[in-house]
């Protein structure tokens, strides 16, 4: 039997429990590991609370889809993995099938990645949601180019900061978007070329007296809900405006009939859209390894939390408060 985190009914935080599990023997495709760190991520808040994509089937039900730890068991079928191998695990299935907040978790083979040398397991657990992220939408679906300029809102985030560090390093001029102005040196010393501290500025005009009144080629926005449409404002023509995020938790309009009918490009992303292909995670993780070797990447970790405080982990990430990723470490 093993810690295991689950929750009995949809809530906050104070719905996730700490049981005894049987973690089983895993299946054909899958592997089990000994998890050493887990990535906490507003998805799995969503899912618990019961306002994510994707509904939660059953109940109980386990959460978490982003860790790393070290290979204790494989299941039939799984070749170029081996015991005793140190792996992260990557958010490639649902919750509703797999779950990582655990001491030990079976999970589908497709979803690991072996963990590059000098990556420890907290670095591990921390690194691939948020670079997978900004890797797909800029790279894979956006074709970003040195010169173009990207908006990132909601820029502490892990995935913001994670998308400042991907546009720098394609040579674009990423600008910052933040609701706490406490945190705009930080921003900068992460490498953002402006920070717009939003509430106190005008997002839009701010964009556009900084792009010479062109506006940014790329917007990408963790907030959606009404405000897309001053958003868009700041979108160059022919541009686009990706929405990587929800965390309004507001209906989203399109902003283009109100706008005038602008050229506008909008569109949804998911990191699955890399996750689940293996040809693009292959390409992705050698993009992002490359990027971590090299030092142009770095997992920003705002907090640790040991597996007994998970609620309150998740009450932290609720807050707003955090800078980066957090993430919880599973003693042994």
């Amino acid at each position: 039997m093993v810690r295991t985190v689950r929750f009995h009914e949809i809530g906050g935080p104070e719905v996730m429990r700490l049981e005894a599990v049987e973690p089983g023997d895993p299946g054909p495709g899958e592997v089990r590991i000994r998890v050493d760190a887990i990535g906490i991520n507003r998805a799995e808040a969503l899912f618990r609370s019961g306002r994510y994509i994707e509904p939660v089937r059953r109940l109980p039900s386990g959460l978490g889809n982003e860790a790393a730890g070290v290979i204790e068991a494989i299941g039939p079928g799984v070749t170029g993995f081996e015991e005793g191998q140190a792996v992260s695990v990557v958010p490639n299935f649902s919750h509703n099938d797999y779950g990582v907040y655990a001491e030990r978790a079976i999970v589908p083979a497709s979803a690991l990645l072996s963990r590059p040398d000098g990556i420890d397991a907290v670095s591990g657990a921390a690194v691939w949601m948020p670079y997978l992220t900004a890797y797909g939408a800029m790279v894979e679906v956006g074709g970003i180019r040195a010169g173009d300029v990207a908006v990132v809102t909601a820029a502490s985030s892990g995935v913001g900061v994670a998308a400042i560090h991907t546009a720098a390093r394609l040579g674009a001029t990423p600008i910052a978007v933040t609701r706490d102005h406490a945190k705009r040196r930080r921003l900068l010393d992460e490498g953002a070329a402006e920070v717009i501290v939003s509430g106190k500025e005008d997002v839009a005009r701010r964009v556009l007296e900084l792009t010479g009144g062109k506006g940014a080629e790329y917007v990408f926005d963790a907030v959606a809900g009404p405000g897309v449409i001053e958003l868009a404002r700041a979108v160059a023509a022919g541009g686009t405006l990706f929405l990587w995020g929800a965390q309004s938790g507001q209906p989203t309009p399109y902003p283009g009939f109100d706008l005038g009918m602008p050229a506008l490009n909008m569109r949804t992303f998911t990191q699955v859209e890399i996750s689940r292909n293996p040809r693009l995670l292959r390409r992705a993780a050698a993009f992002i390894t490359s990027g971590l070797r090299g030092g142009a990447f770095h997992p920003v970790v705002d907090r640790l939390f040991p597996l007994e405080q998970i609620v309150e982990a998740h009450r932290h990430m609720d807050s707003g408060e955090r800078f980066g990723k957090i993430v919880v470490t599973v003693p042994h």
